[in-house]
C-alpha cells in the first residue's frame, strides 16, 4: 500500500471486507440464468451536485425520472445520496462504517481524498476483463486519460464520466464594442492590451474583468505558461511553474500595465464571485474569462441591459512561445466503482447498464425526457420544451446526472436546439480544442500541501496564497516585479522544498502522476 494511504481507514475498510458486510448476491433473484429478464437490483451512492431538486427529495428512490431509468434500464434501485458540501467527510464515514452500497460515485479519480484509500485496499474489483466482455464501445470511446485517473496499480478500478475536451475555459469578448474600435480580434498580448486601451476610451469600466486570487482572470498567466497551480519537470526535478521567474515577470507586468493604465478595477484583489457577474451582466466588462458553457447565459445576461450587445469566444492571446488559454482541467469528472463483494455476474449486468448508457436511447432520455410528455419528433427532428423557471431547470439537470457514465463536457443533444448552441460547440471544437496548458498533477494532492496550507496549489484553480500574495503587491507596487527570484526562496524555506522532494518523488515512482500536454 502506498505510504499516502491513510491507515486507519485502510484497516476499517479491509476488516469490513473480511467482515463480510453489503450486498448478499445469492438472494435477489437477479444472478442466476433465469435472472436475466428480471430487474437487476443494485445499490449505488450518487452525489448531490449541490442540486435543489436533488438535496429536497423526501425519497429520490420514488422520484419520477428515477422510476424511468429504472424501466428503460430494466433494473432495481437503491440510491443513497450523499450532499456535495459534505461529499469528503460523508465518504470517509461510509468506508470507515464497512455499509458499502454495490456501486459507488465519486467526484474524481480512483485514488482522490475522497476514496479514503478503498481502492488500494482492495474494496472494489478491477474492471478491465468485464468492461472489454460487456462494454466494448465504452472502451473505445473514453479517453485514455480518463481511463489512467481511474486506474490503480495498472488496473482499472473505475467508469468515468469524462471530458473528451478538458480546455473549458473560454475567452469572451463584446464584440459590439470590439466593433466600434476598429480593431481585429487580439491574437498576442500586445494585441489584447490595445484592444483594452481602446475599450477604455469608449468608456468601458472594466475592459478586462478582473477577479480576486486571479481566479478565472489568469489570462496572462497562461500566455506566458506561468500558470501557479502547476507542476513542471525542470531538469529531473518536479518543480511549480512560477519557478520559473522570467515568465512570471513577464505574466506580472502584463496586469501591471493594465493596472496602472486603468484597465482592470483598481480593487481587482477583492472582487468576489458575485460581484465579478454582475459587472459582466451589466455590461460593464470587455474581456473575461469564464467557462465556455456560459456564452448563452451572458448573452442572454447583457442583453437584458444593453440590447445591442454581441457577446462571443474568441482565441485567447499568446505569449512569447504561442503558448494560450487556461490549465487543462482533468478528464475525469466523476467516477463509478464496483464493491468487490458483488458477484462477477452482478457485476457484467451493471457493466452492461453503462454500455447502455451510451446508446441514442439513452441519451434521448437524459437530454429530453419521455417523448410525448416533454419532446416530440417532427421529421426527424426533436421539438423540444425547454424548462422556463429554476425549479424546472434543476429538474431537469437531475435527469441528465442519472447518466453516470458518458462524456461530461456538454450536452450536445440539448445544446444544438438552443439559439445560438451551434455557437458554443463551435467555440469547443474549433476554438478551445487549440489551446490550453497542461503540466503534471498530483492524485491524492500531495501530502506536503496538508503540512503546508499556504504553499498548496488549487488544481486547476489558483496559485498558492503565498505566492498570490506577493503578486498582488507586485501589481500594486508596494513591491518590485524583479524581487519575484526572493518569492522563490521564501517558498523554498517555508516548505517548498519538502514539497519538492515529494513531488520529485512521486513522479520518478510514478505514483498518481496526472501529466497534460499543452496545445498549440
Amino acid at each position: 500500500m502506498k505510504k499516502w494511504v491513510s491507515l486507519i481507514l485502510s484497516t476499517a475498510l479491509v476488516s469490513s471486507l473480511v467482515a463480510g458486510c453489503g450486498s448478499n448476491e445469492t438472494s435477489d433473484g437477479n444472478v442466476d440464468a433465469a435472472g436475466e429478464s428480471k430487474p437487476l437490483k443494485f445499490s449505488i451512492s450518487l452525489n448531490t451536485s449541490g442540486n435543489a431538486y436533488t438535496e429536497s427529495s423526501k425519497d429520490i428512490n420514488t422520484d419520477k425520472w428515477v422510476k424511468e431509468l429504472e424501466k428503460r434500464a430494466n433494473v432495481d434501485l437503491d440510491i443513497k445520496l450523499i450532499p456535495l458540501k459534505d461529499f469528503d467527510s460523508k465518504m470517509a464515514v461510509m468506508f470507515a462504517g464497512g455499509d458499502i452500497p454495490d456501486v459507488v460515485q465519486n467526484v474524481g479519480g480512483a485514488t482522490d481524498k475522497s476514496m479514503a484509500g478503498s481502492v488500494q485496499a482492495g474494496v472494489f474489483m478491477p474492471l478491465d476483463d468485464l468492461l472489454m466482455e460487456n462494454a466494448p464501445n465504452l472502451m473505445k470511446v473514453v479517453p485514455q486519460e480518463a481511463w489512467d485517473e481511474v486506474s490503480y496499480d495498472g488496473k482499472i478500478y473505475g467508469i468515468p464520466t469524462w471530458l473528451s475536451n478538458p480546455s473549458r475555459r473560454a475567452t469572451f469578448i463584446r464584440t459590439d464594442l470590439l466593433e466600434k474600435t476598429g480593431l481585429p480580434v487580439p491574437v498576442t498580448i500586445e494585441d489584447f492590451l490595445n484592444v483594452l486601451r481602446a475599450f477604455k476610451k469608449l468608456g468601458v469600466s472594466a475592459p478586462y474583468q478582473m477577479r480576486e486570487n486571479f481566479k478565472y482572470a489568469d489570462i496572462a498567466f497562461g500566455a506566458y505558461d506561468a500558470l501557479g497551480y502547476q507542476f513542471t519537470e525542470d531538469n529531473g526535478e518536479i518543480v511549480p511553474k512560477f519557478y520559473n521567474s522570467e515568465n512570471m515577470e513577464k505574466a506580472l507586468n502584463v496586469y501591471k500595465t493594465m493596472y496602472d493604465e486603468g484597465l482592470i478595477q483598481k480593487d481587482f484583489a477583492t472582487i468576489q464571485t458575485a460581484q465579478y457577474g454582475e459587472n459582466i451582466a451589466a455590461g460593464n466588462a470587455g474581456i473575461w474569462t469564464a467557462n465556455a458553457q456560459n456564452l448563452l447565459d451572458f448573452r442572454t445576461q447583457i442583453a437584458a441591459s444593453n440590447p445591442e450587445a454581441k457577446v462571443d469566444i474568441i482565441s485567447s492571446p499568446t505569449g512569447d512561445h504561442g503558448q494560450k488559454g487556461y490549465g487543462l482541467y482533468s478528464s475525469v469528472n466523476t467516477s463509478l466503482y464496483i464493491n468487490n463483494k458483488v458477484s462477477k455476474e452482478k457485476a457484467a449486468r451493471i457493466v452492461q447498464m453503462f454500455e447502455w448508457m451510451q446508446t441514442p436511447e439513452a441519451s434521448n432520455f437524459y437530454s429530453f425526457g419521455i417523448e410525448g410528455e416533454n419532446y416530440t419528433v417532427k421529421d426527424g427532428k426533436v421539438d423540444y420544451k425547454l424548462p422556463e423557471n429554476k425549479a424546472a431547470q434543476d429538474e431537469e439537470k437531475f435527469r441528465t446526472q442519472l447518466r453516470w457514465v458518458g462524456d461530461g463536457t456538454i450536452n450536445r443533444e440539448r445544446t444544438e436546439l438552443l439559439t445560438g448552441g451551434k455557437d458554443v460547440l463551435k467555440a469547443l471544437d474549433e476554438t478551445l480544442s487549440k489551446e490550453g496548458l497542461g503540466g503534471i498533477g498530483f492524485v491524492p494532492d500531495l501530502e506536503s500541501f496538508s503540512k503546508f496550507p499556504d504553499l498548496a496549489s488549487k488544481r486547476p484553480d489558483q496559485a498558492p496564497k503565498l505566492i498570490i500574495d506577493h503578486m498582488v503587491k507586485m501589481i500594486y507596487g508596494k513591491e518590485p516585479i524583479s524581487d519575484f527570484p526572493k518569492v522563490i526562496e521564501e517558498y523554498k524555506q517555508k516548505g517548498g522544498e519538502e514539497i519538492l522532494k515529494e513531488a520529485t518523488e512521486r513522479y520518478k515512482n510514478n505514483e498518481g502522476i496526472l501529466n497534460q500536454q499543452s496545445r498549440k
